[in-house]
């Protein structure tokens, strides 16, 4: 057999260190090749990061109107700094705890009828076997989301209707006298929440449909060798399939709780459910546009957003900590 001999150098001479290769940095190879390799995908990417520079980043420094007395002739950058003073006035304001409680309240009313109620019906539809019929309630429960908030609205205010409204002929039709529900503020929650979640409980079903699509088929086979039920199997394998799913659209629905809608809030309200349905984002509108105000509306708007992202982050913590989930993880 052969042997390895070590050459050693002379005596007397230090053997050569061996050169050391010039390491890049970590990642920093790994993107050029991902640059080079994909650079048509990166290239789609351009305008939708334009448009966000351009809409969502760039007027994010006009905040600074929120600490000004704003001067159209000097301009936002040219206008009398006053610190704290628009806020604070918002605060002193005697419908600041109305407007935080009306919106919160709604808020979290809307969160907790529309997320366990999509979840429900995905798991319901996933356990369909019937095409037919599977396909006609997903039409049924999806098509309605498509329908513009207007609409919606309108739709609304005809059904409620307390003289020619279906629910009031109906309640007619049992001796029970017609209703003004749109008029009276204690049913206003209660139709804002329950139109918006026949509005888009279809559209939300979907993505838990798609979460359930990647559950392991071996894993209900294995349950029903066990001799689990089908409650039993939606309760252990899948549920927990589409677990990381529902967190992270619980967090972004917690993180947007100060942020709900405008628009129906808006054309729903009326001087008789003002108490109830006046929440910030309508009093934004009407001290920005309707007063002129813009200063204290940015105010306004400003800690709303504050708000949110405080919730957001503390929201997507907690959801680390519980379930080992989050948006960034």
């Amino acid at each position: 057999m052969a042997t390895l001999t070590t050459v050693r150098p002379p005596a007397g001479e230090t053997p050569p260190r061996p050169r050391r290769r010039r390491r890049e940095r970590p990642g920093f190879k790994g993107l050029r090749r991902s640059l080079r390799r994909h650079w048509t995908l990166y290239l789609l990417m351009v305008v939708p990061l334009i448009w966000f520079v351009v809409f969502k980043y760039i007027p994010m420094s006009n905040a600074v109107l929120a600490f000004k007395n704003y001067n159209v002739v000097a301009g936002i950058w040219g206008s009398q700094w006053i610190g704290w003073r628009n806020f604070e006035m918002f605060f002193a304001n005697p419908v600041f705890w109305t407007l935080l409680k009306n919106t919160f309240l709604l808020s979290v009313y809307t969160v907790a009828a529309s997320f366990p109620l999509a979840i429900v019906l995905a798991l319901a539809l996933n356990e369909i076997r019937m095409g037919l019929f599977k396909k006609t309630v997903q039409l049924v429960t999806y098509a309605p989301y498509f329908i513009s908030t207007v609409v919606v609205v309108s739709m609304t205010i005809l059904v409620l209707s307390p003289r020619l409204g279906i629910v009031n002929e109906g309640l007619g039709f049992f001796g029970v006298p017609a209703v003004d529900f749109l008029g009276n503020p204690d049913y206003f929650r209660h139709i804002y929440v329950w139109s918006d979640v026949w509005q888009t409980t279809g559209y939300s079903a979907v993505i838990y449909l798609a979460a359930l699509a990647g559950v392991d088929p071996a894993l209900h086979e294995s349950a029903k060798i066990d001799g689990a039920t089908r409650l039993q199997r939606i309760r252990h394998v899948d549920l927990p399939g589409i677990m990381p799913t529902a967190v992270i659209i619980l967090v972004l629905a917690v993180g947007n709780i100060m942020a709900i809608g405008f628009e129906k809030a808006f054309l729903l309200q009326n001087p008789l459910n003002l108490s109830e349905s006046e929440i910030i984002a309508t009093y934004v509108y009407k001290t920005g546009l309707l007063n002129a105000d813009f200063s204290l509306a940015t105010a306004v708007g400003l800690f709303n957003s504050v708000i949110n992202l405080v919730l957001l982050l503390g929201v997507n913590m907690a959801a680390k900590r519980i379930t080992g989930n989050g948006l960034w993880s």
